[in-house]
């Protein structure tokens, strides 16, 4: 049984202590080019859990850059969960006074209000009230502050590498709360078309690497993208493939002796990487066959390469799995609506996770994916407190607290 009920939380945490945190956390920067990056943060939240008398550790990943954790220890009988989310934010680009949270009615705005150090927060102070309150829960409650989840995911690796453990996990990126039990994986490749240059007044003497990227073009759409919209989820839908940026050539006069073209690949669960790289091989070799001066070259592009051994898989957990009972159960006794049982139209770290790590893993937090990375980005103040409650109970749900 639960020992807690939801306006219970109120004793022990207040909206005015979520917005505080959420300030120190954005009043740190964590965006690339910031020295040693996220350590700032990570280092905050370190003090922040050491004075509630929360053991946390700070873990060395890259040089200068840190992940955090913390727990608290249950009773050794029970299921472990893993709150989790990403300390870097991308770069304020545009955004005025980007790291100093700024009320606006029911928003605060603030670079990386909701990507994500509201939520982040949210599943801080989540493990304070449990802390203040003096529940010990039969499992572990675990919390990561993890780097680099905008780049190249080394956070989430590093605690990978580590060898962490958990039967659940929760990922806390914006989903307006709603319970996001999969997503897509994701991959950037690039093609680079070899032909011959020669002056426009001699094409014939010339190789138009441009219409040799047109017949990849045809191809993929005439062969591929079929293929793709058979493979369908029942919650993401159809594989699908962007055609993102093409580039070739010099000038008009002169037949182009090159061209790029760069793609998203994004597969839902099920499907395989290695299958992904295949396709594109098979196509690669099918029109070098029909045309001998076809010349092309694929490659992983190097914003998109991971650590060897890994790249942006998929996630997926069972809709009857026991954290989606115990987070559907727990929402529902706290707000007004029930949430969607719906699917994570991003990539989270949850596709590691949930692949390498093999903890049932899904996605939820407060605020609207839709305005992260803008110049007004923000989250409604009035999901946090929800989201708390929200992070308690699924944690005295999933764990137990007998």
């Amino acid at each position: 049984m639960d020992r807690i009920m939801p306006d219970h939380i109120n004793k022990w945490v207040s909206e005015e202590e979520i917005v505080a945190l959420m300030r120190e956390l954005i009043r740190r920067p964590s965006h690339p080019g910031v020295e040693n990056q996220e350590t700032a943060v990570a280092e905050y939240i370190h003090e922040f859990f050491s004075k509630e008398g929360i053991k946390s550790e700070l873990l060395p990943v890259q040089e200068g850059r840190k992940n955090v954790t913390a727990v608290i220890k249950g009773k050794g009988i029970g299921k472990n969960l893993l709150l989790t989310g990403h300390t870097d934010t991308v770069p304020p680009y545009d955004m005025p006074d980007a790291f100093e949270l700024r009320p606006d009615g029911n928003h605060l705005i603030g670079r990386g209000s909701n990507d994500m150090k509201g939520p982040l927060a949210c599943m801080i102070m989540a493990m304070i009230a449990i802390k203040r309150a003096g529940i010990q829960l039969d499992g572990d409650l675990m919390f990561a502050g993890v780097i680099d989840e905008e780049e190249k995911s080394l956070g989430t690796i590093d605690l990978i590498e580590r060898g962490i453990k958990a039967d659940g996990a929760i990922v806390g990126e914006p989903t307006d709360l709603d319970i996001c039990i999969a997503h897509r994986g994701l991959e950037w490749f690039e093609f680079d078309f070899e032909g011959k240059a020669v002056h426009g007044g001699k094409q014939k003497e010339g190789i138009n690497a441009i219409l040799k990227a047109s017949n990849f073009i045809q191809l993929m759409e005439n062969k591929i993208v079929p293929l793709l919209d058979n493979r369908k989820h029942p919650l993401t839908g159809t594989s699908t493939m962007n055609y993102g940026t093409i580039k070739g050539g010099t000038q008009p006069s002169t037949v182009a002796g090159n061209c790029k073209i760069q793609i998203d690949r994004r597969w839902i669960p099920g499907e395989k990487y290695e299958d992904i790289l295949q396709e594109y091989e098979d196509a690669l070799v099918e029109l070098r066959e029909k045309d001998p001066e076809f010349k092309c070259n694929m490659t992983v592009m190097d914003v998109s390469v991971m650590k060897e051994g890994y790249v942006h898989e998929a996630m997926e957990i069972d809709r009857d799995h026991k954290l989606v009972e115990a987070l559907l159960n727990a929402s529902e006794e706290i707000s007004e609506h029930r949430p969607a049982i719906t699917y994570f139209t991003a990539w989270s770290d949850g596709g590691l996770l949930n692949h390498y790590a093999k903890i049932s893993t899904l996605v939820c937090g407060p605020g609207d994916l839709e305005t992260a990375h803008s110049k007004d980005e923000f989250i409604n103040i009035k999901q946090l407190i929800p989201a708390v409650k929200i992070y308690v109970l699924t944690a005295l749900k999933f764990c137990g607290n007998s």
